[in-house]
């Protein structure tokens, strides 16, 4: 992955994000970053939504909506690993801790869908972060949540 600035409006590819991400191979759900603050703490991230995807469900037609924390949660991931990347660290493992306030407008994204994704760190004590979180469709609010999450060096300890 070539240099990275602090702030960016740059497509990162999924496959470039395997490199920042404790998650590899299916498990990098996040189709590419779009833009991304390491000072401001934000990053703006998409989801192109197919068949292929873990959690397509056959009998629904498409990806249950109440999954869209997890790409919440791999949007904030993948902001870890670039402040990582950017500050010279290794990739670290995040814990989800909770997820509230969570507000599910569309009861599924349909194949063809492009999911856009939006976190913004409201506070950090220590390793523990808490993002106001937003998936949208063409812009139109899809859902919204708080993620409290928690990164660690060594997941070991804690399991």
């Amino acid at each position: 992955m070539e240099n990275l600035l602090p702030a960016a409006r740059r497509v990162i590819e999924n496959d470039e994000l395997a490199e920042v991400m404790a998650h590899k191979g299916k498990m990098v759900l996040l189709s590419r970053v779009t833009e991304y603050d390491i000072n401001t703490r934000c990053l703006k991230a998409e989801y192109d939504v197919s068949e292929r995807c873990l959690f397509y469900n056959p009998g629904m037609d498409g990806v249950p909506s109440y999954m869209c924390f997890e790409f919440m949660a791999q949007a904030i991931s993948a902001l870890s690993g670039i402040t990582g990347k950017i500050l010279g660290k290794p990739p670290m493992m995040g814990f989800i801790l909770s997820v509230s306030s969570l507000e599910i407008k569309l009861p599924l994204f349909k194949p063809g869908t492009i999911i856009q994704i939006a976190v913004n760190e409201e506070q950090k004590i220590d390793a523990v972060s808490t993002f106001s979180c937003s998936a949208a469709i063409a812009e139109n609010e899809a859902a919204a949540a708080r993620v409290m999450v928690m990164d660690v060096e060594n997941p070991s300890d804690f399991i």
